[in-house]
C-alpha cells in the first residue's frame, strides 16, 4: 500500500518535475521570419542556404550530422563530432562553436538567445532538396 502512495505522489508531481523553473527558463520560441532576417545580414558573409561558400551550405542543416554537407571541406572535429543538428545542438553551437566542438573553424556567435532561436527556427523551414 506504501508503494502506491508514493507511485500516486510522484505521478501526481511529474508534471510540476517537467516544468522549467527559473533556474532552467525554457528557450525562447522562435520566430522565422525574424530569423531570415539575422541569416542574410548576420551568416551570409560565410554561408548561403543552398552554395557553400567560407561556410558550408544550410538547405537540410536541421537534423543532419554535423560535418557532413556535400562537398564541403570541414575541419577534422566537426567531421569527427556525433553531433546531429537539432534545436538544442544548434543552439549550443551558435552559443559558442568553440566551446561546443574545440577544434572547429567557426568563430562567430549569436550573442542573444532569442535572436539563435529566430534563426534556428528559420533553419528548420529550409528542409532539404527532395
Amino acid at each position: 500500500m506504501m508503494r502506491l502512495k508514493t507511485l500516486a505522489t510522484v505521478l501526481a508531481l511529474a508534471p510540476s518535475l517537467l516544468t522549467p523553473t527559473a533556474g532552467h527558463a525554457a528557450a525562447p520560441a522562435g520566430d522565422p521570419v525574424h530569423g531570415q532576417d539575422i541569416y542574410e545580414s548576420r551568416c551570409s558573409a560565410c554561408h548561403s542556404i543552398d552554395a557553400n561558400r567560407v561556410g558550408p551550405a544550410h538547405r537540410g542543416v536541421y537534423g543532419r550530422k554535423a560535418g557532413s554537407a556535400p562537398g564541403y571541406a570541414y575541419s577534422p572535429a566537426l567531421r569527427a563530432s556525433r553531433v546531429i543538428w537539432t534545436e538544442a545542438t544548434l543552439a549550443r553551437w551558435l552559443t559558442n562553436p568553440q566551446a561546443f566542438i574545440p577544434g572547429s573553424r567557426m568563430g562567430f556567435q549569436v550573442a542573444e538567445a532569442q535572436d539563435r532561436a529566430d534563426v534556428i527556427a528559420y533553419l528548420k523551414t529550409q528542409t532539404a532538396k527532395k
